[in-house]
């Protein structure tokens, strides 16, 4: 069932998007080469608790880590590790949820580890802008295809592929909600986007094929053909005049 919040939940919903959005914010900020994923983890998780917040994702399924943090091939739901090492030249997605006020904000950004390629940056660019293709679509009374398939036509239209086996979702009280936002489709089909709606978009970009796989401890997710991949979120509520962007930071 899809959930539809008053302006007053709207409001306090933007707070637990803000401190999301700090959160992935001072995770960016360390990403460098010689630190570790578990090290990022911890960093997150002490500035969500500091706000007097709760990781969304820890636990969430029995998920080990506050952050997901998905290095490379890595497409979604990496496990901080003390072992993973970054280096120069990485690419490190970041997914961040914060718990506050009774609400959910749900993020991920993927940051470069010191200079990257040309291409890795090509498809960081090319991820990023399809996220912002999609929201353009989160109109009133448009519907969720009208989102998935600006989002395929960006990706597709520059030969990268998008994840067809995760897809967005509806946020807000529960980390996930209805209605499932995928990141392709066709337009004018699907659900009706309704002003009060709340979803993440979150398009996961694959510089190859699409086809993805989930290694042995049934979290990380791979590209199938160890080429890289990206991913960027945010979370948007439907309202009258557009879309709004609820995770930013002040």
């Amino acid at each position: 069932m899809v959930v539809v919040k008053t302006a007053r939940e709207l409001s306090k919903m933007k707070d637990a998007c803000r401190i999301s959005a700090e959160a992935l914010r001072v995770a960016g900020e360390a990403v460098k080469p010689g630190v570790t994923t578990y090290e990022i983890d911890n960093i997150v998780r002490s500035y969500i608790e500091k706000q007097g917040a709760v990781p969304s994702f820890l636990g969430y399924g029995g998920f080990p880590a506050s952050a997901c943090i998905s290095v490379n091939n890595v497409v979604i739901h990496g496990i901080p590790s003390k072992e993973l090492v970054l280096k120069e030249g990485d690419i490190v997605s970041v997914d961040v949820g914060a718990f506050y006020g009774g609400f959910h904000g749900d993020n991920a950004f993927t940051f470069p580890c010191g200079k990257i390629s040309a291409d890795a940056q090509a498809l960081l660019d090319a991820t990023k802008e399809s996220l912002y293709e999609g929201i353009k679509q989160a109109l009133a009374f448009n519907r969720v295809g009208d989102i998935g398939n600006a989002v395929q036509k960006y990706v597709e239209a520059r030969s990268y592929s998008v994840v067809r086996d995760f897809v967005g979702h509806g946020v807000g009280a529960k980390l996930h909600e209805d209605p499932s936002v995928p990141n392709y489709g066709t337009a004018h089909r699907g659900v009706r986007l309704i002003p009060g709606m709340t979803i993440a978009i979150e398009p996961m970009v694959n510089q190859g094929r699409c086809n993805v796989r989930v290694l042995d401890d049934k979290w990380t997710t791979v590209t199938a053909d160890g080429k890289l991949s990206a991913h960027f979120e945010h979370t948007v509520a439907i309202t009258p005049d557009g879309p709004k962007i609820m995770t930013l930071c002040d």
